[in-house]
């Protein structure tokens, strides 16, 4: 959350000629409801249900690239499918760098919302501790305070 994934994943889409996936805004669209919709309706356990079931349909396209949600690889077998379908690049922020672009984020995200600046802090060094272990297991690991797509571009060209 707030890595730059979408920003990020727009301009390779483009540079490659790709089609860009925004896996939430997928969601969005088949269950025509909000994400923060589908939390407080249905709960984060039938978020990750839907999130799943948006990866296989993803899966079943080429020459795209997706953003996928921060809790994405870390449900089911994700990250395994992401792997083995796709290059998977974790985009690693700095917590600090995350909770200052999050507090200044336009997007209203259900997992964060209400939360003063310290509460966010904790939240999102806490959510990184519990979720780097799926991270970490992504083909290309990119500091993403440094994020230049350029680079990423000439990787994935080879």
């Amino acid at each position: 959350m707030g890595s730059g994934k979408s920003t990020a994943g727009k301009k390779i889409a483009a540079a490659l000629n790709f089609r860009f996936i925004d896996m939430d805004k997928l969601i969005e669209e088949d269950s025509s409801r909000t994400i923060s919709m589908i939390f407080q309706e249905k709960g984060e356990e039938v978020f990750r249900e839907y999130e799943h079931d948006a990866l296989n349909k993803i899966l079943e396209l080429d020459n795209i690239v997706v953003a996928t949600g921060g809790g994405a690889p870390c449900f089911f077998d994700n990250m395994e499918q992401m792997n083995n379908n796709g290059i998977t690049i974790y985009l690693k922020g700095d917590p600090g760098i995350l909770t200052n672009r999050l507090l200044k984020a336009k997007t209203e995200r259900p997992l964060i919302k209400g939360k003063s600046k310290e509460e966010l802090a904790k939240y999102i060094r806490e959510k990184l501790t519990e979720r780097e272990k799926y991270y970490l297991q992504a083909q290309y690991i990119v500091d993403a305070k440094n994020l230049n797509t350029e680079e990423i571009i000439k990787l994935l060209k080879k």
